[in-house]
C-alpha cells in the first residue's frame, strides 16, 4: 500500500484516527506492509514511526508539530489495563547553549504542546508489540492552568541550565515537566553551560511530561 498522504484537515486526520481505534499494531502494520520488530529493545521508536506513517505525519524529527500544516503534534501514550500511563512522554530535545532571548512563547515545547493528538495504546509488558491495541485518539489543547504549570516548569528548568546547573537537574525537578538524559549511549556528549559560564560536555537532555500530568489529561477526557 502506498504511503498515506498528509491529511488535508483535522476532520480527515480524526477520520484516520477513528479508523484504527480497536486494531492491534500488528493488524495495521500488516495492512500497510510496515516492518515489525520481534521486541522493542533495539527499536524503541517503532510504535511512533508506525502510527506517524499510517496517519500521514510529515515533520519527522524537526522542531515543529508532526502535522505542521495543521499545527497538531502526535503523541502515542502507552497505557496499562487500568488506563494509566506506563511511562513519561517525550516532548523535545532540550537546548543547552545559546539560551539568550529564548522565552516560553517561542520555545519548541510550547509549539509542540499547543495542540496535541493523543493516541492511547494498550501496552502492558505481557503484550507482544504486535498485540498492543490502539485506543480512542483525541485532540487536546492545554487549559490556562495546564499551560501555566508547563510554563513555570520550563522557565525554572531553563534558568537552571542558563546558570550552569545542568548537572544538578534530575527527574525530580518540575511539577509536570522534567528533564532527563536523551542519548543513544554514554559517549554521545554535547556542549552545555557549566559553572561560571564555562563550556562543559554532558549528555543531551530531553523534556518529558510526567505521568501524573498525562494521567489527568486521560481522566478528564474519558471521565
Amino acid at each position: 500500500m502506498n504511503k498515506p498522504n498528509a491529511p488535508r484537515d483535522i476532520p480527515e486526520l480524526m477520520m484516520r484516527v477513528n479508523a484504527i481505534a480497536g486494531l492491534t499494531l500488528g493488524e495495521i502494520a500488516t495492512q500497510y506492509a510496515f516492518k515489525t520488530p520481534d521486541n522493542l529493545l533495539r527499536e524503541k521508536g517503532w510504535i511512533g514511526q508506525l502510527i506517524e506513517y499510517v496517519l500521514g505525519a510529515t515533520a519527522a524529527s524537526k522542531p515543529e508539530p508532526d502535522f505542521p500544516h495543521l499545527g497538531v503534534e502526535l503523541k502515542t501514550l502507552p497505557i496499562s489495563y487500568t488506563g494509566k500511563p506506563l511511562e513519561t512522554t517525550y516532548v523535545s530535545i532540550t537546548p543547552l547553549t545559546n539560551l539568550h532571548g529564548v522565552t516560553w512563547q517561542n520555545s519548541v515545547v510550547k509549539k509542540k504542546l499547543s495542540h496535541v493528538l493523543w493516541l492511547p495504546i494498550l501496552s502492558e509488558r505481557d503484550l507482544a508489540p504486535t498485540d498492543r491495541i490502539i485506543g480512542s485518539g483525541f485532540l487536546w489543547q492545554p487549559s490556562q492552568q495546564e499551560e501555566a504549570l508547563l510554563k513555570k516548569d520550563w522557565e525554572e528548568l531553563t534558568e537552571m541550565i542558563a546558570l550552569g546547573n545542568i548537572e544538578q537537574l534530575n527527574g525530580h525537578f518540575g511539577q509536570v515537566l522534567q528533564l532527563r538524559p536523551k542519548a543513544a549511549n554514554s559517549k554521545a556528549l554535547t556542549q552545555a553551560i557549566g559553572p561560571n559560564g564555562c563550556e562543559i560536555m554532558t549528555l543531551p537532555r530531553g523534556y518529558y511530561l510526567k505521568t501524573e500530568f498525562t494521567r489527568q489529561i486521560l481522566a478528564k477526557q474519558f471521565s
